[in-house]
């Protein structure tokens, strides 16, 4: 399910994590060459996908809303 990004946080490890407006989080690693996305380098490179959407795994699973440490 399609979901938009709302914010984000660093992780325990200091990967970043987008915030969904569904309530979920889903990591957004810069990892080449497996994953790369320049833009969770930068605020600015966050900032631009803010409104942008993802494929939510945990809402096709009904999952319930992720917390904070």
């Amino acid at each position: 399910m399609q979901r938009a990004i709302c914010g984000f946080h660093l992780d325990q490890e200091q990967h970043w994590v987008a915030e969904l407006e569904c309530g979920h989080f889903q990591h957004v690693r810069h990892n080449p060459p497996w994953q790369e996305r320049f833009w969770v380098t930068t605020e600015s490179g966050r900032l631009s996908r803010l409104g942008r959407l993802l494929e939510c795994k945990k809402c096709d699973r009904n999952d319930p809303p992720d917390n904070l440490p």
